[in-house]
This record gives C-alpha cells, sequence and structure tokens, in this order.
C-alpha cells in the first residue's frame, strides 16, 4: 500500500514516499525520501539548504493520518490538525536525508484523537511533537 490510498494529499504534499508498517487505528512509520529536488530547498536556505520544521511535523501529521484513516471506524472522514504540543526539533534535514516517520495513536473518539510522532535521520532524532487533530467528514453534505 501507498500513503495516497489512505489520504487525499497529493504530490507536491504528500511528504511520505515509503509506507513500512500501518496497524490501523494504533500506529504507522514510513520514510520521506528527500532527493533535494524539492521546491522548497532552493528558497529554504540559498546555499544551505534545510527541510523546514515545519514540514516535518506535517510529514509526521501525514503519517498518523494514514494509521486513522487505516481504521475502518473513520471510514468517510478526514482527520485535520487540531493543534501541535511539544513540538522540538533536534537535527538539520538536508537533501538526501531519508527521513524516517513513526507515529503512535493515543486516545481516539468518533470527532478527535492524539498521536505522538518521531522523526529520524540515521537513527538521529530530528523531530518529535505530539499532535491533535479533530476528524471531519471527508466530503461534506
Amino acid at each position: 500500500m501507498q500513503a495516497d490510498d489512505y489520504l487525499p494529499h497529493r504530490p507536491p504534499f504528500l511528504f511520505i514516499s515509503e509506507l513500512r508498517t500501518v496497524e490501523p487505528g494504533q500506529s504507522a512509520t514510513g520514510v520521506w525520501h528527500l532527493t533535494g529536488e524539492e521546491a522548497f530547498f532552493a528558497g529554504h536556505f540559498p546555499g544551505r539548504p534545510t527541510l523546514p520544521g515545519v514540514l516535518m511535523v506535517e510529514a509526521l501529521a501525514q503519517l498518523g493520518g494514514v494509521a486513522v484513516l487505516a481504521d475502518e471506524r473513520f471510514a468517510g472522514k478526514l482527520p485535520l490538525f487540531g493543534g501541535i504540543e511539544k513540538a522540538r526539533f533536534r537535527r538539520q534535514v538536508l537533501p538526501g536525508d531519508d527521513l524516517d516517520l513513526e507515529v503512535t495513536l493515543g486516545r481516539m473518539s468518533a470527532r478527535a484523537g492524539k498521536g505522538s510522532g518521531r522523526a529520524t535521520v540515521g537513527g538521529e532524532l530530528a523531530c518529535e511533537a505530539e499532535l491533535l487533530f479533530v476528524l471531519v467528514d471527508a466530503f461534506p453534505s
């Protein structure tokens, strides 16, 4: 399975290159292969390209979305950011890096949920955050 089998996101705003594991409603792991060809590297920063921290958090949220939407209980729903807590950035991420992603879901209800995520490069922590999301109808009536 691919991330876009679960998510409505599409390039250039789909940040999961490969799903490794998915436990519906529980957790997921994946990777974002950064080629260096991504448009944001040209402007962030010229001469010293660096993955923006907010995009690391978005990649974690997308992976969390996969874990949520893989659960049949949430069919027809769309998880949206409700909040980000305790986000920390520990390592610069560069063109050519593989950003390994892991998200574990916590408390879930029919309308909202929580998760925690970590992103690493070569085993070194790059980013961690607690994610809060709300569930809305994917196709409003």
